[in-house]
């Protein structure tokens, strides 16, 4: 079940009532537990495994690049109380001890602020992920030293503590199994095969985010004033009173498909026709859209900092955004992509994307990470034996 970001906290007030639960099944199972490896919501383990003898990872699903920017654990931990306005964060953070792209615009940093505030939860989400780090052995990071060495090193001076990549985990296109064999998906993988090589964006801002009225028109304006050809996965959040401009999808009948359903993301990025993807830059998307070699343009609406990564790489660029408020244009939009697709600079992003692939879509490597992972946890249990 997809649910919007403003009632997560409501979930995650729920996550602790399995505090109790939890602990008495751990009391009881047999075989006794070597490691337990838990998220930023469950902050509350660690003291739990601690009492039983179990040794504890955090598995952060982000990359070290964005973990850096929030400093130190005593820092997550007085719920980063030196940002006292949202000016703060638009500097390179004094921790970082080399040049970095790494700051948040003026409308993200107010939108940071409120995850150090207390939620429906009763605590806020960076003391939580300040606690979860805190109470564990070792850190966990979707990422690998290919692609962010310096970050991740860094993060262990921070944290004091062993800090491991264990890989990018690239989905794999036979992992999506009988769901991207309907009929319905059938239907826009046709559309997809008369489309031209290297012709379409592949749209898609996840299931976690609402986007407004306002955001909507301005997104399908664009896509239209463009005149790329488009495959827009759209399902309209539950109870969400938004909807598509009217006569939006018969004016770009034939030049776009809106796609409402469940859409096999991975199966849509490998196509051949599809050149880029838009995306909202979540880690997860930036990894699938890269992996398949997709530069990206990004219309950020996250507290993930990939966006600045991947305009350093030149692997994807930036949708301008106002920085009071974070607004966007139609304009904005369709002047992003013809960057993309017409400009002289669309074949720079196209290489770099496709030379950036032999690191994300490396399924060997990767599984290389996850070997090196297993072996760090036997080897430390016989160490403690």
């Amino acid at each position: 079940m997809d649910m919007s970001s403003d009632k997560v906290q409501f979930l995650k007030k729920a996550y602790d009532g399995l505090q109790q639960p939890l602990s008495q099944f751990l009391e009881t199972t047999s075989p006794v537990v070597d490691w337990i490896i838990y998220d930023f919501s469950s902050h509350w383990l660690p003291p739990i495994a601690e009492k039983l003898g179990i040794r504890k990872v955090f598995f952060f699903i982000t990359n070290a690049c964005t973990c850096s920017v929030f400093g130190p654990i005593s820092h997550l931990l007085a719920d980063c109380d030196t940002w006292t306005k949202p000016e703060d964060l638009t500097k390179q953070p004094k921790w970082v001890p080399f040049p970095t792209p790494i700051v948040y615009r003026l409308y993200e940093a107010q939108q940071i602020l409120y995850a150090t505030k207390k939620n429906a939860s009763g605590v806020s989400d960076v003391f939580r992920t300040g606690v979860a780090i805190s109470g564990c052995d070792v850190m966990a990071l979707r990422s690998c030293m290919e692609l962010e060495a310096e970050y991740l090193q860094l993060l262990e001076k921070l944290y004091g503590k062993p800090v491991l990549p264990i890989g990018l985990l690239p989905v794999s296109i036979e992992d999506e199994g009988e769901r991207g064999n309907n009929d319905t998906w059938q239907s826009a993988i046709g559309w997809l095969n008369k489309q031209r090589n290297g012709s379409v964006v592949y749209v898609a801002l996840g299931s976690e985010v609402a986007l407004s009225q306002d955001q909507i028109n301005e997104l399908a304006h664009g896509l239209e004033l463009s005149r790329v050809p488009f495959l827009w996965a759209w399902r309209k959040p539950e109870g969400s009173s938004v909807e598509l401009p009217d006569g939006f999808e018969e004016r770009t009948k034939g030049n776009g498909l809106v796609f409402k359903k469940w859409a096999p993301q991975p199966r849509i990025l490998s196509h051949d026709s599809v050149a880029a993807f838009l995306t909202h830059g979540g880690w997860s998307s930036v990894i699938e859209g890269l992996q398949f070699g997709k530069p990206l343009v990004v219309l950020s609406l996250t507290w993930d900092l990939n966006t600045r990564i991947l305009a350093a790489k030149k692997v994807g660029i930036e949708i301008p955004r106002n920085e009071e408020d974070g607004s966007f244009t139609r304009s904005s939009v369709a002047e992003s992509l013809k960057e993309l697709f017409q400009d002289e600079t669309a074949k720079i992003y196209k290489e770099e994307a496709q030379k950036i692939s032999e690191i994300f879509g490396n399924e060997s490597l990767h599984s290389q990470y996850i070997d090196k992972f297993e072996q760090y946890l036997s080897q430390s249990m016989k160490q403690i034996r």
